[in-house]
């Protein structure tokens, strides 16, 4: 029996690994479209990468599968490590939400999306949500007939939720955000009121690209991302790809008025990529080896680009490179107040654009809105007023236009419901294991001001990016900080940072 039941496991493993290597290849095909493909391709990309998903949805959704995931429940706990069970239960996972809806409805889905997105660009560039309003009530429609199907246990919401983060319902987030938003409303209004404002003006001026270039290569490699086993280039929103941790694409984005933007971007970006590369040796092409979930993965690019790169530290650190890449505008500027100057703070009508303690407002807002729309209390038709009437409550600012507004988020038309909440959830995860680090290495603040980043890699890799899925997300919070999801270090770190900056009793 034993012998049979390895033998269905190795057969398991080839499935996946075939799955995960075809996965790649649609990821190297992400990327070069976004990156170097030629305009004229676009008809043809589409067409490529729809054949490779179907057939990685076949091959996901076999009966052979099927029958091999039959036969590996069936076999005792003991007959497999938690390495193997991780891989068993990962597989049944893609296979019942593969399996559990139906065809019509997945390719309703798809063609729906793929038609939403273009209405959306429109919609957007013409200020006119009404022509929006009926594409997207009816993507609602359909995640929740999709939510019952695959989960049908979870409430609707929930279900669409549980894509991105895993075993994490409404219950879970509310009341961190609740909590968020009572303690950061009278942070912002502190802060708009102050009557210190940082003096940023000489962060703006010329800065050639080839320069910006050089520098955001460099402190990525100081970071330690390898360069042999991944790439940095240029695409209109930053990402992080690719199609393996041996080969990481990272992206930023360069404007000749602003260095900082594609400098942070770069660091941000790098922190996706050295999860990535960090992952465990063993098993990197099967899902126990893949990141956690989308809030996990964000909490290693806001530790870096937050907690690292906006740090008095790094800034002390790096002053003395920037300033002899862009000598004319760094003259005379002393470490302190080139930190103040990449952490002003203010309200903002665009979510990519917010800072660290105005954008959870952002988040929040598009929770609160998606949940009324799966549960029924709001109506499609009235989202711009609720959302123009939320912003000026929870960040003091009004959009002028629905572009400026409900329509500047392209997640919608994918049908991407339950995304915005990672975004917020990263940022809290990174502050706690930022203090979870400072715990278990008390000089490291001193290490970072020395420019040596290799000790917060090394830990990073030891506590988060080997465990890969061998853990829930709870359990190795829990593990790593001696704490669930808690925001009050994250309040903590905000409110000392930002009433100090602003000098605020």
């Amino acid at each position: 029996m034993l012998e049979g039941i390895k033998e269905n496991y190795y057969e398991l493993v080839h499935y996946l690994q075939e799955n995960s290597r075809l996965g790649g290849v649609m990821g190297i095909l992400h990327w070069d479209q976004e990156v170097i493909m030629p305009v004229g391709a676009s008809e043809s990309r589409a067409q490529q990468l729809g054949t490779l998903a179907g057939i990685l949805h076949e091959k996901s959704s076999s009966p052979e599968m099927g029958k091999l995931l039959d036969k590996l429940s069936q076999a005792d706990e003991s007959e497999f490590s938690s390495f193997e069970w991780c891989n068993i239960r990962e597989a049944r996972r893609e296979f019942d939400m593969a399996t559990q809806v139906p065809k019509a409805l997945v390719t309703e889905l798809a063609e729906l999306s793929s038609r939403a997105h273009l209405v959306w660009v429109k919609a957007r560039s013409e200020n006119k949500f009404s022509d929006f309003a009926p594409v997207l009530k009816r993507l609602v429609d359909l995640k929740i007939k999709w939510a019952g199907y695959v989960f049908p246990d979870l409430e609707p919401y929930d279900a669409n939720i549980d894509l991105y983060e895993r075993g994490t319902t409404q219950k879970d987030i509310t009341p961190i955000f609740e909590k968020l938003k009572a303690e950061l409303i009278p942070l912002i209004k502190a802060i708009e009121e102050s009557g210190y404002k940082p003096d940023a003006g000489f962060l703006s001026g010329h800065f050639p690209l080839e320069k910006q270039e050089a520098l955001g290569r460099k402190i990525s490699e100081d970071m330690g991302f390898m360069f042999d086993q991944g790439r940095m280039d240029v695409s209109v929103h930053p990402f992080c790809g690719g199609s393996h941790p041996t080969d990481v694409r990272i992206t930023t984005r360069y404007r000749t008025d602003n260095f900082v933007e594609s400098l942070y971007a770069v660091i941000h970006e790098t922190g996706h990529g050295l999860y990535e590369q960090g992952r465990m040796q063993e098993g990197r092409d099967l899902p126990v080896s893949e990141a956690l979930t989308m809030a996990i993965h964000e909490s290693q690019s806001l530790f870096w680009e937050r907690m690292i790169g906006q740090g008095k530290q790094f800034c002390a650190y790096y002053l003395p490179l920037i300033a002899e890449t862009f000598p004319q505008n760094f003259e005379g500027v002393q470490p302190e107040r080139f930190y103040e100057a990449v952490n002003v703070s203010g309200p903002s009508l665009i979510r990519v654009e917010a800072d660290e303690v105005t954008y959870p407002m952002h988040v929040i807002l598009r929770y609160e809105l998606e949940k009324g729309l799966f549960d029924g209390s709001i109506n499609v038709e009235h989202l711009p007023g609720i959302w123009n009437a939320k912003m000026k409550e929870y960040l003091g600012v009004e959009p002028p236009t629905d572009t400026l507004g409900v329509l500047q988020d392209t997640h919608w038309s994918g049908g991407a419901f339950g995304y915005f909440p990672s975004y917020t959830l990263g940022a809290v995860y990174a502050s706690q294991f930022y203090q979870a680090l400072i715990r278990a290495k008390p000089d490291m603040e001193k290490q970072i001001e020395m420019g040596n980043f290799a000790p917060v890699r090394k830990w990073l890799g030891s506590q988060i990016h080997q465990h890969g899925r061998l853990l829930s997300v709870p359990a190795l919070v829990k593990q790593v900080t001696g704490e669930n999801l808690n925001p009050d270090s994250f309040l903590v770190y905000l409110k000392n940072k930002y009433r100090q900056i602003y000098r605020l009793n």
